[in-house]
């Protein structure tokens, strides 16, 4: 088999790091604790095993391709959102084309009550784990009733051989509307000022990678509320339009997806990292190639009806040079 695929460019130093929702991605096997019953064999979407394969397939295939036109590599650092539990992780990164690639990951079960969580893939030539844990979110309901969320992932590493501070998010949705749901969101931005706080007190100067399914757009006040720590830069603000985004919803385009960085990495310094480049990967293969839906993100259910496709998101990134 032949490997240079795989294989970065002479000279080249560019790293992509990415985020993907995965939208369900869940074993075919009901897990009593959790509300997945959907996602089984007799289930209302009737998931099988085919189903499953076909669907990890198309999402190694994708996140082997991430930022591949500009480094001629896979990603170094890979966030998902929505996979169920360990066994997931070691599937998709069992499935052909990432089963040639030295990936490893990190994943803790949340509490989530649909029991989806978050999740690090790292390729272990460029990135070695440090820390790890999960930051459980502590939201409540006017009538006192704790709203179980998905932990937000912290993982703290070596990239390259420089220490770098790495939060996996996927913030609570919007789904009883934004104005009723957007306090969680901002607990949880403050949750993750606080816990840098901490490392600040350790730590002079740190790198930070926030990347995650925010369900908030960069102008949100949850999103705002990061970025007034003048702490990050979000190079993602620039790339929302009315023509484009990371997922589509009513046939207006948000960008819910973001990777922010610290203002560390603007910076030129022999041995570290500098801020190269961010997208959105928009590839034709992930769209919705007609109807009304076109552009769209070709997603793998619409309601029970299932189509085969990726995921109802498309993938962000951003590229870090390497300063050799």
């Amino acid at each position: 088999m032949i490997f240079s695929f795989f294989r970065k460019k002479k000279g080249s130093h560019l790293n992509t790091i990415s985020f993907y929702n995965l939208e369900n991605l869940f074993d075919t096997v009901d897990d009593p604790k959790t509300l997945d019953d959907d996602f089984t064999p007799k289930g209302r979407k009737k998931w099988s095993l085919r189903r499953y394969k076909k669907k990890l397939y198309k999402l190694a295939k994708t996140i082997s391709e991430i930022g591949n036109s500009e480094t001629q590599s896979p990603p170094v650092l890979v966030g998902v959102a929505e996979v169920e539990n360990h066994q997931v992780m070691e599937d998709l990164l069992a499935a052909e084309p990432l089963a040639n690639i030295k990936y490893s990951y990190v994943h803790y079960d949340s509490p989530d009550e649909r029991g989806i969580d978050c999740g690090l893939i790292y390729h272990k030539d460029h990135f070695e784990v440090l820390h790890s844990e999960p930051i459980t979110l502590f939201i409540y309901e006017e009538d006192g009733r704790r709203d179980t969320t998905r932990d937000i992932l912290y993982v703290k590493g070596k990239l390259n051989n420089e220490v770098v501070h790495i939060f996996v998010n996927h913030w609570p949705s919007r789904r009883s509307g934004n104005s009723t749901t957007e306090h969680k969101r901002m607990i949880a931005a403050d949750t993750i000022i606080n816990f840098m706080t901490g490392i600040e007190e350790n730590e002079a100067d740190p790198n930070y990678i926030i990347m995650g399914d925010f369900n908030d757009g960069p102008k949100s006040e949850s999103i705002r509320a990061l970025m007034e720590t003048k702490t990050l830069y979000n190079p993602m603000e620039k790339l929302l339009t009315p023509e484009r985004g990371s997922a589509n919803y009513k046939r207006s385009w948000m960008l819910f997806d973001q990777i922010m960085v610290s203002h560390s990495f603007l910076n030129f310094e022999k041995g570290t990292h500098s801020f190269a480049h961010a997208n959105i990967f928009d590839e034709h293969f992930l769209t919705e190639f007609k109807g009304k839906f076109m552009g769209s993100p070709f997603r793998t259910y619409i309601g029970n009806k299932y189509i085969g496709g990726y995921s109802d998101h498309f993938p962000v990134y951003i590229q870090l040079k390497y300063n050799a």
